[in-house]
């Protein structure tokens, strides 16, 4: 299953990594720095999931799902929030008409925003291209068993080599990574670490 992933969140290596994982899997990853970006670039771009970063300068993932739900554009495009602010998940716009279909909780795995992402886009294709619907809200810990960090779908091992062009290095079985920065650079080699978001006052 491939298609396009529209990647929102004002971290550089935070959207690199995003990508990395995605394009391992087939998918094309189109990248904004924050909401307001992305409502001029999702016309553009007519990706099939939109991925949002919680915590943005200018306009936040809410408020810009809210601005997606408004326009009649975008307003089935699935929608999948991206955050440390796990309150969230329980009532913060998950499942409701002017939220988002899923919910994302940092840190986590590469394995599962991948799983989180194929979901939508099945339930998109199913639905006829109008999303994944407000019942059909969802977390990435629904389709894994207890204590399974990557998932029974998931067919690569923690310890699978990769390729040299990929970001992290071989046998890296750590999530996605709490150090970093907005001007952060990656390299090949670069491990993940848990990815957390950081509140500016």
């Amino acid at each position: 299953m491939s298609g396009r992933v529209l990647v929102v969140d004002d971290s550089k290596v935070i959207r690199q990594l995003i990508r990395v994982n995605l394009e391992l899997e087939g998918f094309e990853v189109v990248t904004a720095v924050d909401g307001a970006e992305c409502l001029d670039v999702v016309h553009r771009a007519r990706p099939d999931v939109v991925t949002l970063d919680a915590m943005m300068p200018r306009l936040d993932g809410l408020r810009t799902a809210e601005r997606l739900r408004a326009d009649p554009r975008t307003r089935h495009l699935p929608l999948a929030l991206v955050s440390a602010c796990t309150e969230l998940e329980g009532g913060g716009g998950v499942g409701s008409p002017h939220g988002v279909d899923a919910f994302l909780a940092k840190p986590f795995e590469p394995a599962e925003l991948v799983r989180l992402v194929r979901r939508l886009l099945q339930g998109r294709r199913e639905d006829g291209g109008h999303g994944a619907g407000a019942s059909g809200s969802l977390s990435a810990g629904d389709s894994r068993g207890v204590g399974d960090p990557r998932g029974a779908g998931d067919p690569r091992g923690a310890g699978d080599p990769r390729g040299a062009g990929d970001a992290r290095s071989a046998g890296d079985s750590r999530t996605v990574g709490d150090s970093a920065r907005a001007d952060d650079s990656l390299s090949a080699g670069d491990s993940l670490g848990a990815v957390s978001e950081t509140v500016e006052p």
